[in-house]
């Protein structure tokens, strides 16, 4: 199936593209989509907190902000925030996720070495660019597991990711069973590349042109070292420095065949220790963070030594379906020009 792209007006000074499959149909009515997203929902959950010896538990909507629980994602991204009447001249924020979060409730709830939690996140991004796979309503699932030091590498990270992807293959292979008319396409395995290796290899690109061509190439992809800079003098992505560890981290990517684009899954990382926390917060100009609730604990060694990520909920189920857009997925809000060119392609936001 080609597709081909239409462009519309969101603002006065603002184009947004969205990605329209020609002759685009779902085979999947309104109910059959909700019950499919039920059985993917249902098998992914246990097939993660099976191979990665995760626990459920339950997660905040909204933080303080003078923990510094918040994550900043790529760094700029604005939180929605508020005041509590009982709580007058205390700032409260919506979580853009829980990264930071996890980590504080495994020392919490005393969780065992190699044994992890993971929670069902709902979150407000009021910066997303909205388009075929960005709302700026985000459902994922949260994870984090308690690693030793020796964990603390490239190998430990791939092994997790290979875990991770498995638990993606156990999912494409229920849905293929229970709807016939959904067909299998994910490759067996993964690829994992640097970010340092992926600019080499295409020096000419931008990063996420490199992620489209490699994903392309290979069908599913683990970029890992997210948010150093390159020898280029340039970073492939912004990561905030303080809770992946720049070296240890990556972004799991999967080629969309009914979009013709890469499609991110999920970002994770072995997480930030004191070393490391302090040394990217110089980098990032941003050592007044230390003076923050989360950092002092962690700074001064408080905190277990952790693996997570999010993995996002909504466009597993939209990928896998192969959904033209998030909206088919979940219930958001979107702008009336996307909503109007949606309605006239075929495309049935929930």
């Amino acid at each position: 199936m080609v597709p081909f792209h239409c462009q519309f007006t969101k603002s006065e000074n603002q184009l947004i593209m969205i990605i329209i499959p020609k002759n685009y149909s779902s085979p999947y009515g309104i109910m059959d989509t909700e019950r499919a997203i039920k059985l993917i929902k249902d098998t992914f959950e246990k097939a993660l907190a099976e191979a990665l010896h995760l626990t459920r538990i339950s997660a905040p909507l909204f933080v303080k902000r003078n923990t510094g629980l918040n994550d900043d994602l790529n760094g700029v991204e604005r939180p929605v925030s508020f005041e509590m009447k009982d709580a007058e001249g205390q700032t409260i924020e919506i979580i853009h996720s829980l990264a930071k979060w996890k980590r504080l409730a495994l020392k919490r709830y005393s969780i065992a070495l190699h044994e992890g939690i993971y929670t069902d996140m709902n979150a407000i991004r009021r910066d997303e660019t909205l388009d075929n796979t960005h709302s700026i309503y985000v459902d994922q699932w949260d994870w984090e597991k308690i690693i030793a030091p020796s964990d603390r590498s490239l190998e430990y990270l791939q092994q997790t990711v290979n875990q991770l992807y498995n638990a993606f293959l156990e999912t494409e292979a229920a849905l293929v069973a229970h709807y016939p008319k959904c067909k299998a396409f994910l490759p067996k395995e993964i690829t994992f590349i640097s970010s340092q290796e992926l600019e080499d290899r295409y020096p000419t690109l931008s990063p996420q042109k490199r992620e489209e061509v490699f994903a392309k190439e290979k069908g599913a992809i683990f970029i890992t070292q997210i948010g150093k800079t390159l020898r280029s003098g340039k970073k492939h992505d912004n990561r905030a420095p303080d809770y992946d560890d720049w070296e240890l981290n990556g972004d799991l990517i999967i080629w969309n065949p009914l979009l013709n684009s890469a499609l991110e899954l999920s970002s994770m990382g072995i997480r930030v220790d004191e070393k490391s926390l302090a040394h990217q917060l110089q980098l990032a100009n941003a050592e007044h963070r230390k003076t923050l609730d989360y950092h002092q604990m962690l700074l001064k060694g408080e905190l277990p030594l952790t693996i997570g990520g999010g993995i996002g909920q909504s466009r597993i189920c939209m990928l896998l379906m192969q959904k033209a857009h998030i909206g088919e997925v979940q219930a958001s809000i979107w702008t009336d020009d996307m909503l109007q060119l949606c309605e006239e392609n075929g495309i049935q936001l929930l």
